[in-house]
């Protein structure tokens, strides 16, 4: 492992820092215009939409078929009876998504981290299993100073496939020009960032937390936080 042509990231819990539930302040805004001036129907419609985007989610870790955002709204539309679109689709010409969601951040790493890369002419990559258009990623990272740091940015939202499936691996790769054995790949989670990764050829640094890495985690690299990988980094890239 002498050197490297593209460093890949994983988005949520490696460069970005958020609660468990994305989208919680979402379906927040949309259960209060849906039922105005109720606060404990709000309240329970909240859970009604979270539940359906828990089992959305639980369907995609199984299949690993990818799904959007307006499927999801669709899906909830459907089920509890109530244009849950509209009321979402309205409220987003009316407010900055910021506005929902202002639990997201970046981490405080991430920025010089993707710094020091681009000067070592070392091409980075994003890559994310998401619900979200890209609009709505393109929006904090531009408003954390990333969006002119990373070279090209997959999201599942956009392809059939969600990590670990090979394809957004290699779809990531092909748009950035490079092998999947000069990439290397940087996340979170041990099935769908590292084991998916090394599966493809990648090598990979795994940023640990409360995932349990189970038997099959095979990281080349392990850190405990992303301030750690340029270091972790070593001789991977010149500086």
């Amino acid at each position: 492992m002498t050197d490297v042509d593209a460093v890949l990231f994983d988005w949520g819990g490696t460069l970005a820092v958020h609660t468990e539930v994305e989208l919680i302040d979402m379906w927040r805004t949309a259960a209060h215009v849906l039922v105005p001036d109720d606060l404990v129907s709000a309240r329970n419609l909240t859970r009604q939409l979270a539940e359906v985007e828990r089992r959305s989610w639980a369907r995609t870790t199984s299949s690993m078929r990818s799904s959007r955002l307006m499927d999801l709204l669709r899906e909830a539309s459907d089920e509890l009876g109530l244009d849950v679109a509209e009321a979402v689709l309205a409220t987003a010409q009316e407010a900055h998504l910021d506005g929902w969601t202002q639990t997201i951040t970046h981490h405080p790493a991430a920025a010089e981290l993707l710094s020091d890369l681009q000067r070592s002419e070392v091409k980075c990559g994003l890559l994310s299993n998401t619900h979200w258009p890209r609009s709505f990623h393109e929006r904090f990272l531009e408003r954390d100073g990333l969006g002119g740091l990373i070279d090209e940015c997959v999201y599942t939202s956009e392809i059939d496939w969600i990590k670990p499936h090979p394809e957004p691996f290699q779809r990531l790769c092909d748009r950035l020009q490079v092998e999947p054995e000069r990439a290397l790949f940087v996340g979170d989670r041990p099935i769908d960032d590292i084991q998916g990764a090394s599966a493809v050829g990648m090598r990979t640094i795994w940023i640990r937390n409360t995932y349990a890495p189970g038997d099959g985690l095979v990281a080349d690299v392990v850190v405990d936080d992303l301030g750690e990988v340029w270091n972790a980094l070593g001789d991977l890239v010149s500086s």
